[in-house]
C-alpha cells in the first residue's frame, strides 16, 4: 500500500510468536490513522483492550464536544462542576490523541534486558478480556460522571409538572421517565453516579492509606506493637459493619457527603490492615531489607521506601474490589434513610423512591439498581483481573 495507508511493515509481529507487537509500527500510515481516530492503530495489530477503550473515549467525549458545544464554552465561566466537565473534555481528547499517537510512533523493536513485575501483570491483564471490558465500563462510568452537566437533559433536583409529568413512562422528553415528584430519571442516575463514584474513591483512598501504614508497621516491627495493632483489628471486625456505620451516622447527626465518605473510610481498613500485614511479615527478612538495616537506615525509611512499595499489588486489587464494596454500603444507607438526604441524587435514595410505586412505575427503582449492579460488577470484573494479573502462578 501507499504511505498513506498500513504498510505491512508497519504491523509487525512478535517474532517470538507469542502475540502481537507491543508497538504499532513507525510508518506513516499508523501515524495518520492515530491522528484520525486514535485507538484504530492498535484494534489493527490485535490490542483490543488499549485500542478499543482509547477509540471508546475519544469518539464518546468528541460526540460531547460537537453535541454540546453550546454548554461547553459556558462552562467555562460557570461553577465548579462545568468547569470539571469542560476541563475533562479537553484532557481526554487530548490524552487520548497524544497517547496514540506516542505509542505509534515509537521504535517498533525495544531490546529489554529484563521485564519487571508490573510489566509481566499489565500483559497479563490486557489478555483477560473481561476484566478489559470490565475496566472499560469503569472508566466509561467515570467520564459519564465527570461530563454530567454537559450532557444531563434537565436538572435533577427541578420537578417538571405533577399534572402532566409525574409518573411518565420511559420514552420522548424523559429517556428513563420520571419519578412520584416529576423528576427526570434519566438525569438523577447520571448525577448519582456521581455521588456513588466519589464517595466509593475517597473512602477507599482514606481505608487504604490507613490500613497500609498500619498493616506495614505492625508486620515489621512485630511484638507488642504487632499483637495490639491486630486485636485493635480483631475488634473493630467483630462489630457488623453496617450496624457500626448506621450507629456513627446517628451519633455525630450528620449526612453530609464528606461525613458518609469519613464513616465508611474509617470503617473498611483492617481489610487491607491484615493483607499488607501477612504481605510484609514474608518481606522483612529478605536480602534487601537486610541490606537497608546492613546501611543502617531508620524503621521508617525502610517500611515507606522498601516495604510498602513491595505489598503495593495486593492493596491495589483490594482497593478496586473494595470500591465495589463501598458504592453497595452507601445505597444501602441512603435506602434506609441515613445517606444523603433529598434532594441531593444517590442511586440507593433512588431506589428507596420507587419502592411504593414497583407496580405502577417499576423504572423508579429499576434503573438505579441496574447502575448499581452494572458498576459493582465492573470494579469486581477489573479485581479479580487483577488478582490473577499479579499471581505468577495464574500467567500462562
Amino acid at each position: 500500500m501507499t504511505d498513506a495507508g498500513f504498510e505491512t511493515s508497519d504491523l509487525r509481529v512478535d517474532p517470538t510468536g507469542s502475540g502481537p507487537n507491543r508497538s504499532v509500527g513507525r510508518g506513516r500510515g499508523g501515524v495518520v490513522l492515530s491522528a484520525i481516530l486514535p485507538g484504530v492503530p492498535q484494534l489493527l495489530v490485535g490490542r483490543w483492550g488499549v485500542g478499543g477503550l482509547g477509540l471508546i473515549v475519544w469518539t464518546a467525549l468528541l460526540a460531547v464536544l460537537l453535541t454540546r458545544w453550546t454548554r461547553f464554552a459556558a462552562g467555562w465561566g460557570g461553577p465548579l462542576d462545568h468547569q470539571i466537565a469542560s476541563l475533562t473534555v479537553v484532557a481526554g481528547l487530548l490524552g487520548v490523541w497524544g497517547w496514540s499517537m506516542f505509542d505509534v510512533s515509537r521504535p517498533a523493536e525495544v531490546k529489554r534486558t529484563g521485564v519487571g513485575q508490573w510489566s509481566l501483570a499489565a500483559k497479563a491483564f490486557e489478555k483477560n478480556r473481561i476484566a478489559v471490558l470490565g475496566l472499560i465500563v469503569v472508566v466509561c462510568v467515570y467520564l459519564i460522571a465527570l461530563v454530567t452537566p454537559l450532557v444531563t437533559p434537565h436538572d435533577p433536583a427541578t420537578q417538571a409538572s405533577l399534572v402532566t409529568a409525574r409518573l411518565v413512562p420511559p420514552g420522548g422528553e424523559f429517556p428513563l421517565g420520571t419519578d412520584h415528584l416529576a423528576r427526570d430519571v434519566f438525569s438523577r442516575i447520571m448525577y448519582g453516579a456521581r455521588i456513588s463514584l466519589s464517595i466509593g474513591f475517597v473512602a477507599v483512598g482514606i481505608s487504604v492509606t490507613i490500613g497500609t501504614l498500619l498493616g506495614a508497621v505492625s508486620g515489621y516491627l512485630g511484638g507488642w506493637v504487632d499483637t495490639v495493632v491486630m486485636r485493635f483489628v480483631d475488634m473493630v471486625i467483630s462489630f457488623p459493619r453496617l450496624v457500626l456505620l448506621i450507629t456513627i451516622v446517628a451519633l455525630f447527626d450528620s449526612n453530609s457527603i464528606f461525613m458518609i465518605m469519613a464513616v465508611l473510610g474509617f470503617t473498611q481498613w483492617p481489610g487491607t490492615t491484615r493483607i499488607v500485614r501477612g504481605e510484609v511479615l514474608s518481606l522483612r527478612e529478605r536480602e534487601f531489607i537486610e541490606a537497608a538495616r546492613a546501611l543502617g537506615f531508620s524503621r521508617s525509611r525502610i517500611i515507606l521506601r522498601h516495604v510498602i512499595p513491595n505489598v503495593l499489588a495486593p492493596v491495589i486489587v483490594a482497593s478496586t474490589l473494595g470500591i465495589g464494596n463501598v458504592i453497595v454500603l452507601e445505597a444501602g444507607l441512603s435506602f434506609l434513610g441515613m445517606g444523603l438526604q433529598p434532594p441531593t441524587p444517590s442511586w440507593g435514595s433512588m431506589v428507596a423512591d420507587g419502592r411504593d410505586h414497583l407496580l405502577a412505575a417499576w423504572w423508579i427503582s429499576t434503573f438505579p439498581g441496574l447502575a448499581i449492579v452494572l458498576t459493582v460488577v465492573a470494579f469486581n470484573l477489573v479485581g479479580d483481573g487483577l488478582r490473577d494479573a499479579f499471581d505468577p502462578r495464574l500467567r500462562t
